[in-house]
C-alpha cells in the first residue's frame, strides 16, 4: 500500500510538474500558448491534492492543534484524546461525505464539461468522493487501532 501510494502521489506530481514546466515554456518563451492544457491539468492537479490528503490519512499526519495533549500526563489520557478527536473526525467526515454524495450525484446528472475539450468535469469531481470516503475508511481504522491501544492497557504502545 506505501509503495502504490507513494507512486500514485509521484506520478501526478510529475504530470502536474510536467504540465506547468510545459504552459510556462510555450506560453513565456515560445509565445504559442497550448490551448487546453490548462483544462488538462485541472484533473491530475484535483486527484494530486485529494489523494494527498488520504495519504495523510492513511499516515495519521494531518496538522493538528492538539493543545490538550500539553496538560495530560498519563498514556491513558492521550489515548482518549485520540479516541475523541477519532470519532469527531468521523461525525464531521461523514456529514460532509453525504454533501459531496449529493455534489457527485449532481455532477454525474448534469455531466458539466470543460469549455475547450469538452472533458466531462466529473471525471475531476468524483475525486472528491473517492477522497472523503478513503479518509473515512483510514479515521475509522485509526479509531480502531486507539480503541484496541486503549483496551490493552496503559504499558502497551
Amino acid at each position: 500500500m506505501d509503495r502504490f501510494a507513494a507512486i500514485l502521489l509521484t506520478s501526478l506530481i510529475c504530470i502536474v510538474a510536467m504540465g506547468q514546466f510545459v504552459q510556462v515554456i510555450t506560453r513565456y518563451v515560445l509565445q504559442i500558448p497550448v490551448m487546453g492544457l490548462e483544462e488538462t491539468m485541472m484533473f491530475p492537479t484535483l486527484w494530486l491534492y485529494i489523494l494527498g490528503a488520504v495519504n495523510a490519512s492513511r499516515e495519521n499526519t494531518h496538522i493538528r492543534a492538539n493543545v490538550l495533549e500539553i496538560f495530560l500526563t498519563t498514556v491513558t489520557a492521550h489515548r482518549v484524546l485520540a479516541i475523541v478527536g477519532e470519532v469527531i473526525s468521523l461525525i464531521i467526515g461523514i456529514w460532509l461525505t453525504t454533501w459531496v454524495w449529493d455534489f457527485t450525484r449532481y455532477s454525474w446528472r448534469v455531466w458539466k464539461e470543460s469549455p475547450t475539450l469538452y472533458i466531462p468535469t466529473f471525471y475531476g469531481d468524483v475525486a472528491l468522493m473517492a477522497g472523503m470516503v478513503l479518509m473515512m475508511l483510514w479515521s475509522a481504522l485509526h479509531l480502531m487501532r486507539h480503541i484496541r491501544d486503549l483496551v490493552k492497557g496503559p504499558g502497551h504502545g
